[in-house]
């Protein structure tokens, strides 16, 4: 009985240091002290300003990438799409002109040639934006919390500083200027139902 009753308080005793190392991989509150000295909002402010905006002159024109995207799917894929990982999403920054055709709660479509793009007005979310323009260096961050915090405040740019003015301005067949980053799977890409989120938008009068 009592080798039975070693065994068992030997078993817990090992189960237990097993189970507290296991867990004890990183605390949370250890990776948020990492971030703490990273400022997310400051580092957005400097891309958008000296990196993004600037990359708008060289970004691909929207009706040639949809063609394109159409006629030679991989290689377009392969010269203007960017990814900071690996599989098959990769993101475009474009530009583009168009008369719009509807105004609804979320969005406003575009006529582009014989295309229609979607501009994203209230689902302003994801990493598109971030990566589009193929600036960002991984290097800099020293952990993927930091990362996706830029992506947050570039959004945030996006839906307090760019999209109010152009909501209240848009209607429907006012002629638009648009420049933006489009999602797309490599693998499966709807062309039919092209997202743009924006990073500059004018209304031409």
């Amino acid at each position: 009985m009592k080798k039975k009753i070693i065994r068992l308080l030997l078993a817990l005793l090992t189960f237990g240091i097993l189970g507290y190392n296991s867990l004890y991989i990183k605390k949370l509150d250890e990776v948020q002290t990492a971030s703490k000295g990273f400022d997310a909002s400051g580092f957005a402010r400097t891309f958008w300003q000296h990196k993004l905006t600037p990359a708008l002159a060289k970004a691909t024109n929207t009706e040639q990438l949809l063609t394109h995207l159409q006629q030679q799917k991989e290689k377009t894929f392969q010269e203007y799409g960017h990814s900071l990982g690996l599989g098959n999403i990769k993101y475009f920054l474009s530009k583009g002109k168009g008369v719009v055709r509807e105004v609804n709660e979320t969005s406003v479509a575009i006529q582009v040639g014989s295309d229609t793009v979607r501009i994203a007005t209230e689902y302003v979310f994801g990493n598109a934006v971030r990566d589009a323009s193929g600036q960002i260096n991984l290097s800099e961050f020293s952990n993927t919390m930091d990362l996706n915090n830029v992506s947050a405040e570039l959004n945030k740019i996006i839906r307090t500083e760019v999209v109010p003015a152009f909501r209240k301005a848009v209607k429907k067949g006012d002629t638009v200027e648009f420049a933006g980053a489009i999602e797309l799977n490599q693998k499966f890409p709807d062309l039919h139902s092209v997202e743009v989120m924006p990073i500059a938008l004018r209304v031409l009068k």
